[in-house]
């Protein structure tokens, strides 16, 4: 979706075309010996002098010339560059030539960079490094949930991470070097490569208490606080806790039956995928590896083999796994210079699992069933926090009506790589609500301040809430391309404008006394 286009206010006066004001005259001398040494700079060429403008009207002489000759020469040496410019800000200093090699453009260089670090993540995989394997639910069901689970982790991570840190600290260097400390792009790029170089520090600490601390650095805490600076994600959980149990238990719509197999769930959602996809081939496939029901890769969606899902879960799934994870994938890959965004490092998870939650709700696939899920997730993380065991946890959610293979799930979510006995949970589930608070945010802001064009960039690839403006500049440069796949909500935001203006006037009842009355009105 190309940037909307801004109108150019008009100038309060009228200049001529590239008019830059000529600077002062210089004594005769400063002038020759400023070209002596551009000459001296240049012994190969001649230099050419610009040809001379006419000035402006009431300056010329009595030959309909321009004023004084050294005047006009003086103008002209110093002006063509900054005539060039349509901008108010200063023309860059010309970078030094490369000591070696041929010169290399400022997109070559970062996509350079770029490719690096999708070189050196390649081989972290976080979820594998912190898969459980399926014995340690079998023998804790067998001990009647009455032990601690029986974790052990490879020590082989697939990879050397001594190794491995030290590529992403040599990257983090040359891209300091090389795109410098201020450039926008290049910090974006080096806050992704000292990411992956925390991650491959916390997989290394895997049942340890550092675990916890750069899963904390890495992913946040439940005990973090909004932008508001005073509303933590916490409380945010309490609140919806209380909200989504109040009406858990009403009758909504129809029982959800899961009577899909796995495999008809992938027939289903190939199908959806092809045309919502197109040329670009997304395998939905069934895998026996993977604990979570689904999974969305670079170009795929793996459906765990034995699990059964009702008409609502393949809606959830298409809009959730394919419409955000796949497409957010494809379109980071799809990026010519920016090539980082294929893959998300940690801070974007907030964005990326907050967006596809949303979405869901969005197109109303949602539930309350679902919604009070992922809040629940925001609360195990904390109780692990503040000292409970994985016991503790699995059994708060047997109280809160999940079934015994579901509390075993999600209270392994919490605690893989982390401390069993309490106090050291990895803390990503944190941030699925969190996200959907902050995507909205992000989303009212964007239409009400007249930026809606902000919104689609979301989608651009795996991003944080801050680099999206940035993205959204290097459009009309080519180092970024609009996002060639978008849920359909996206490609007309009419709808979506409408749907927040009037949610945010509705929040404003629920506290007056039209609401009140109606409570009066049903209690009768």
């Amino acid at each position: 979706m190309p940037p909307k286009q801004e109108p150019r206010e008009k100038e309060p006066r009228e200049v001529a075309a590239f008019a830059v004001p000529p600077p002062p005259l210089v004594p005769a001398e400063a002038e020759e010996g400023r070209e002596a040494k551009d000459l001296a700079e240049e012994p190969s060429k001649e230099r050419e002098r610009p040809p001379e403008r006419p000035s402006s009207p009431g300056k010329r002489n009595g030959n309909g010339n321009g004023s004084a000759k050294g005047q006009v020469a003086e103008h002209a040496a110093t002006a063509p560059l900054e005539s060039l410019s349509l901008r108010d800000e200063p023309i860059p200093s010309v970078p030094p030539p490369p000591a070696a090699g041929p010169w290399r453009s400022y997109k070559e260089i970062l996509a350079k960079l770029s490719q690096r670090v999708l070189e050196a993540q390649r081989p972290i995989r976080i979820l594998q490094a912190l898969r459980w394997e399926s014995a340690v639910e079998e023998q804790f069901l067998r001990g009647k949930q009455r032990d601690l689970p029986k974790v052990t982790y490879a020590s082989d991570l697939g990879f050397d991470a001594d190794a491995k840190i030290a590529e992403l600290e040599e990257i983090l260097r040359d891209a300091e070097r090389e795109l410098g400390k201020n450039d926008r792009l290049g910090q974006i790029l080096r806050q992704t490569a000292a990411e992956y170089r925390d991650v491959v520090r916390m997989l290394k600490s895997r049942g340890k208490k550092d675990f916890y601390k750069l899963s904390r650095l890495l992913y946040g805490s439940p005990k973090d606080k909004l932008p508001d600076g005073q509303t933590s994600v916490r409380d945010m959980g309490i609140v919806l806790y209380d909200v989504l149990t109040a009406i858990g238990g009403e009758k909504l719509g129809p029982p959800e039956r899961r009577e899909i197999t796995a495999e008809m769930a992938a027939m289903e959602l190939n199908a959806r995928f092809d045309r919502f996809f197109g040329s670009a081939a997304i395998r939905v496939q069934v895998d026996d590896s993977i604990l979570a029901d689904a999974a969305a890769g670079s170009d795929y969606v793996k459906i765990r083999s034995g699990a059964t899902f009702s008409t609502r879960d393949i809606d959830i799934l298409e809009a959730h796994e394919g419409w955000v994870h796949v497409a957010t994938n494809l379109n980071g890959q799809a990026q010519p210079v920016a090539r980082w965004l294929g893959k998300g490092p940690p801070r974007t998870t907030a964005v990326q699992e907050g967006l596809a939650a949303l979405v869901e709700i969005f197109t109303f696939r949602s539930s309350p069933r679902r919604a009070k899920k992922l809040n629940d997730r925001i609360l195990a993380v904390d109780k692990a926090e503040d000292g409970a065991s994985f016991l503790d946890v699995f059994e708060w959610y047997r109280t809160e009506g999940y079934e015994e293979d579901e509390c075993f799930q999600n209270a392994r979510r919490v605690f893989r790589g982390g401390l069993l006995e309490g106090g050291g949970p990895f803390t990503k589930d944190a941030c699925y609500c969190k996200g959907i608070v902050l995507n909205y945010a992000f989303m009212r802001a964007a239409i009400q301040q007249d930026k809606a064009a902000l919104i689609p960039f979301l989608f651009v690839g795996k991003v944080a809430h801050e680099d999206v403006p940035v993205l959204y500049a290097h459009v009309t440069d080519g180092i970024v391309k609009p996002p060639p796949y978008l849920p359909p909500l996206f490609d007309d935001m009419n709808g979506l404008a409408i749907w927040m203006c009037y949610s945010s006037f509705f929040s404003r009842l629920g506290a007056t006394a039209i609401a009140e009355h109606y409570s009066k009105v049903m209690s009768l």
